[in-house]
């Protein structure tokens, strides 16, 4: 009897550990390919046109990034400026949400020099 007690107990212990639907929205957010770099150039170059994210991540299709601003714009990390030139220009920059992404990715960075490389 006192056997079937301990399964029950650590039942009980382990059904309480759960994953966060917020944390893992986050996770898939931000870990989704490419969008990680993006986060960084945009952290380190502040406001950038098109073209100069591109150029900083090379191996990223003009089609997948365009894709990801917009995803990033549409969750509300990046905000996507046309500035009236002529002809008219595109900015992105991130917004203060995304520049709170600063600390976790510096802590991710440096935890992957520690164990990754």
């Amino acid at each position: 009897m006192a056997a079937a007690r301990r399964t029950a107990v650590a039942t009980m212990e382990r059904s309480q550990a759960h994953c966060c639907p917020v944390l893992h929205d986050a996770i898939e957010l931000i870990g989704k390919r490419w969008t990680g770099a993006i986060i960084v150039v945009l952290l380190e170059g502040g406001a950038m046109r098109f073209s100069e994210i591109a150029q900083s991540i090379p191996d990223l299709s003009d089609r997948l990034l365009s894709e990801r601003m917009k995803e990033l714009e549409a969750r509300g990390l990046v905000e996507r400026r046309v500035l009236p030139d002529t002809p008219a220009r595109v900015e992105y920059e991130l917004t203060d949400a995304g520049k709170e992404l600063a600390p976790p990715l510096q802590e991710l960075k440096a935890w992957s020099h520690r164990w990754l490389t």
